[in-house]
C-alpha cells in the first residue's frame, strides 16, 4: 500500500474497533451491554493492534496526528508529509465511525440516552473543568508518544507481534489514566467521529459538544510535542 492509503485504512480499522467496543457496551440490546470499562479499554487496545498490523509496513502506522507531529519534531519524519498523513487519518477516522453507525444502527435506534450515543463517537470529561481536562489529555498523550519514541524496532522482527507493545501502552493509559476524560490521546480519533456524529442521521441524538471538542485536539498535540522535546533532550 501507499503510505497515505495505509494511514487511512489503519485509522479506519482503529476507530471501527475502538468506537465499536464503546457501542457494544453502552447501547441498548447488544450482547455486550454494560460489560464495563475494562472491556472498553481492551477493545481500544486491540483496535490499535489491528491498525498497526495493517499499516505498519507501509506507513509506520502513525494513525494519530500527534504521533506524526512528534516524529517530525524529533526529525524522524518529514514535515512536508505531515499534512497528508493527518488528512488520511482524519478521513479514516470518519469512515471508521460511519461503519460503527452502520453496524449498530438498530441499537442506536433502540437506545434513548443521548449522552451515551455521543460517547460512542467521541470523548467527554467525567468532571468538566477545562484546565484539568486539558492537562489530563496532555499527560496521557505524553505517555503514549514518549513510549512510542522509546520503543526500539528490532533488526529481526516478530511479524504482527511487533504491534503489541504500543497496544499495551494504550491499554495501560486507558486503565490508569482514562477515567477522567476518556483518553482521546489522538485528535483524529476524537474529531473525525465527532464530525460524523454531527452529520449522521442518528435518531434522538444530542448536540456534538463542540465547546469541548478543542481539548482532545490541542491536548494531544501539546503532549506529543512535550514528549518529543524530552526525548530529544535525553537522547
Amino acid at each position: 500500500m501507499q503510505p497515505f492509503l495505509a494511514e487511512f485504512i489503519g485509522t479506519a480499522l482503529l476507530i471501527l474497533l475502538g468506537d465499536g467496543v464503546v457501542a457494544n457496551v453502552v447501547l441498548n440490546r447488544t450482547k455486550g451491554q454494560n460489560s464495563g470499562w475494562i472491556v472498553i479499554t481492551w477493545g481500544w487496545a486491540i483496535g490499535v493492534f489491528v491498525g498497526v498490523v495493517v499499516a505498519g509496513a507501509a506507513s509506520g502506522a502513525h494513525l494519530n496526528p500527534a504521533v506524526s507531529v512528534a516524529l517530525a519534531t524529533v526529525g524522524k519524519f518529514e514535515w512536508a508529509k505531515v499534512p497528508g498523513y493527518i488528512g488520511a487519518q482524519m478521513l479514516g477516522a470518519m469512515v471508521g465511525a460511519g461503519l460503527v453507525w452502520v453496524h449498530y444502527r438498530l441499537h442506536f435506534k433502540a437506545s434513548e440516552d443521548k449522552d451515551l450515543k455521543l460517547a460512542v463517537f467521541c470523548t467527554g470529561p467525567a468532571i468538566r473543568d477545562t484546565p484539568a481536562n486539558l492537562i489530563c489529555e496532555i499527560i496521557g498523550t505524553f505517555v503514549l508518544v514518549f513510549a512510542a519514541l522509546m520503543l526500539a524496532v528490532p533488526t529481526v522482527g516478530l511479524g504482527s507481534i511487533d504491534a503489541l507493545p504500543i497496544a499495551l501502552v494504550v491499554l495501560g493509559i486507558g486503565l490508569s489514566l482514562g477515567g477522567t476524560t476518556g483518553y482521546a490521546i489522538n485528535p483524529a480519533r476524537d474529531l473525525g467521529p465527532r464530525i460524523m456524529h454531527a452529520i449522521l442521521p442518528i435518531p434522538g441524538k444530542r448536540d456534538s459538544d463542540w465547546g469541548y471538542s478543542w481539548i482532545p485536539v490541542v491536548g494531544p498535540i501539546v503532549g506529543a510535542i512535550l514528549a518529543a522535546l524530552v526525548f530529544r533532550a535525553i537522547r
